[in-house]
């Protein structure tokens, strides 16, 4: 091969030319270890498409440079700049046209894909006439943009529908999920797979045999002619409007709307893609839901890297929490050992774990690899070679204590000590222990294989070296650690109670469940705090309750005792205030609106508490318990987390909002003191 010198705006890509005649156009970002679309990508490959222009070569080969993947999509950090529709138009347009060029070269063009090909590196490919990828489990095609409140903006709505088929590619981009390269084959979104040795050798065999460019099936371009597509539209949109209300989430409705208009043909629908997608730049939701990716990315750094990350768990406790802590560990590719008082407790968790097993691994073969590292350990001889021992016996400090007494002389030098407790203080259980320097909270959330957030918590005597440990811990499970103080109740807790309390007494004064529930779900929240009690365990829910109210003198809602006195402790024994089917609570339709004060009596209170916790130093910053909230309680993303949305509404509103309400509803409502600081 020939390498070409690279002007100066021309060095994120590198171009050579083999003695076939075939043009290798390789993405290799400077200065980054991943390849991002960033304005100056794109212009530094608007260079190159000009000089493959005049060299016309036989073929081009777009490729990656980069070991991790493709190319992961637009650089979102650009669209933060963006601060009217007329910006965001011109940046999309100027991407557009880049991509333009491409798919206009005289030449064919391939891009041969391994890892990741996301969003706009996704749209790159799409752009080329054809498309190879690695057949490897890490490879991921998709259009994740929907994510962030926005949708695909370099022709993704046009290219994609046009080559697949309008059902596959909505579904694609509607859900933001992610294909493998089999699927990626099926649907058609790639030409070929290759074995990853081979990517580069198939991706030119693929330019010399040049077959027809693919389409989209006959009967998926059927449908985008002007009388079905209005058909199509309604179908999509009475099954979206079951997942996402519009005034929440425009973007997918957005996507629903180009197809609708254009239906993905001429010029004019990437024209009203770029209109369409810098609209919902400026919109809250997408400022919100791209401040949320950042907090998730933040959360994912503070795992850091540990020199010799943990390898070896030991679980106490096959309850629930801690069965599900133990298959989550072997699901990660941990060797785990689970503890209980006999075989029989442990049993039932170890077939819950096989059954999730089963159901999540790609093949039998998988599965029975992951059953394999789980192993019930009755007397507990796992605790002496394990990095982690994990407790999660029932919320009781005696029998902690107890527990701990006789595991800490078994510990090997340097493992960490952790509780799963969801309300005791580290300082409480940690009195007995001759050095608490090792012990750490780790509290994971029901169920443990969806929740994403771990909050990593910390003592007045606990090292940072054990809190550094059990930030890595938690990034070696695939969570988001959250560093916090030891106080009641945490982060999580602390701030979700008081929506939960109020739900109580809202009930206890004849608002009917489901109005309660709907009006939670008007806000944005992904459950009504009826249906998260029940789904929490209504035993569970009293027992934290009692004693954050112990903590903080908040009110103790009678409503839950004739319930748990019946047995009725939610989803777990079929009935709580809703009865359950199928996993699923059976709610009566309500046919009322809500009482115009109750979203705010629900959502009002949790930002107050929020405050608190910055007052009291639970948490670090705002930007670290906004992460917490969002991906612990999930408070409405769209929003941006407590602090953001309080901030959004005017600091000075929501202070009156609350007097207003405490005036009417009584002190619970008063206003924290720490409102005044952040106002300032």
């Amino acid at each position: 091969m020939t390498e070409q010198q690279p002007t100066a705006q021309a060095s994120h890509w590198s171009w050579t030319v083999d003695a076939d005649g075939i043009g290798w156009l390789g993405a290799d970002r400077i200065g980054a270890s991943t390849n991002v679309l960033s304005r100056a990508v794109l212009e530094s490959l608007d260079a190159r498409l000009a000089e493959v222009e005049r060299l016309r070569p036989a073929g081009v080969v777009v490729w990656s440079a980069k070991a991790n993947g493709f190319v992961a999509g637009a650089d979102i950090a650009e669209f933060t700049a963006v601060q009217t529709p007329a910006q965001g138009y011109e940046l999309i347009r100027a991407g557009q046209g880049v991509l333009d060029r491409l798919a206009s070269l005289p030449c064919p063009t391939v891009a041969a894909i391994h890892g990741f090909a996301l969003g706009g590196g996704l749209e790159l490919a799409l752009a080329c006439r054809y498309r190879v990828a690695a057949d490897d489990e890490r490879v991921s095609l998709g259009l994740p943009e929907v994510q962030l409140g926005i949708h695909p903006g370099f022709g993704g709505t046009v290219r994609a529908p046009a080559l697949i088929g309008v059902r596959a590619a909505l579904d694609l981009m509607l859900t933001g999920r992610p294909v493998r390269a089999p699927r990626a084959l099926a649907l058609g979104l790639v030409d070929r797979l290759a074995p990853p040795a081979d990517l580069k050798a198939a991706a030119a065999r693929l330019l010399r045999d040049a077959p027809p460019a693919r389409r989209a099936p006959l009967v998926e371009r059927l449908l985008a002619l002007a009388p079905l597509r209005g058909l199509v539209a309604s179908q999509v949109l009475a099954q979206l409007a079951k997942r996402a209300r519009r005034e929440h989430y425009p973007a997918p409705y957005a996507i629903v709307d180009l197809w609708r208009r254009h239906g993905a043909r001429g010029r004019a629908a990437f024209d009203a893609e770029a209109h369409s997608i810098a609209e919902l730049f400026c919109t809250e939701t997408s400022r919100s839901l791209v401040r949320v990716f950042f907090l998730q990315d933040r959360l994912k750094g503070l795992g850091g890297k540990e020199a010799t990350p943990a390898e070896r768990v030991h679980v106490v406790g096959a309850g629930v929490m801690g069965g599900d802590i133990a298959a989550w560990c072997a699901q990660r590719g941990l060797s785990v050992t689970l503890q209980d008082r006999a075989l029989e407790y442990i049993q039932p968790a170890l077939d819950r774990a096989l059954a999730g097993f089963a159901k999540r691994a790609k093949t039998p073969t998988e599965a029975a690899a992951i059953a394999a590292r789980l192993s019930a350990d009755v007397e507990g001889r796992g605790a002496a070679a394990a990095d982690v021992v994990i407790e999660a016996i029932f919320e009781d400090v005696k029998a902690k204590q107890a527990l701990y007494a006789s595991l800490v002389p078994r510990l090997k030098p340097g493992a960490l000590l952790a509780t799963n407790t969801s309300s005791l203080m580290l300082e409480t259980l940690a009195a007995g222990l001759g050095d608490p320097a090792r012990l750490v909270g780790l509290h994971f959330f029901n169920p443990v294989a969806r929740m994403p957030l771990v909050e990593v918590i910390h003592g007045a005597g606990t090292d940072p070296v054990s809190v550094k440990a059990a930030l890595a811990f938690a990034r070696r499970l695939d969570k988001l650690p959250l560093p916090c103080r030891s106080a009641p109740g945490f982060v999580v807790n602390r701030i979700l109670f008081p929506y939960l309390t109020e739900a109580m007494l809202a009930a206890g004064e004849g608002i009917t469940l489901g109005t309660i529930d709907d009006a939670a779900l008007a806000f944005g929240m992904p459950q009504g705090p009826i249906e998260l009690v029940d789904t929490v365990g209504l035993d569970v829910a009293r027992h934290v309750g009692e004693v954050l109210a112990a903590a903080f003198g908040t009110p103790r809602p009678d409503v839950l005792g004739p319930l748990i006195a019946a047995n009725k402790l939610g989803r777990k024994t079929g009935e709580g205030f809703y009865v359950w089917r199928d996993g699923k609570a059976q709610k009566p339709a309500t046919g009322a609106a809500p009482p115009p004060d109750l979203v705010d009596r629900l959502v009002l209170p949790m930002l107050n508490e929020a405050v608190a916790c910055l007052r009291e130093g639970v948490v670090a910053d705002e930007d670290l318990l906004d992460a917490g909230v969002v991906f612990g309680t999930g408070f409405a993303p769209f929003r941006g987390g407590p602090i953001h949305y309080a901030r959004h509404l005017g600091i000075p509103n929501v202070v009156a909002r609350l007097e207003a309400l405490a005036a009417r509803y009584g002190a619970r409502f008063r206003p924290d003191a720490h409102w005044a600081t952040l106002a300032g």
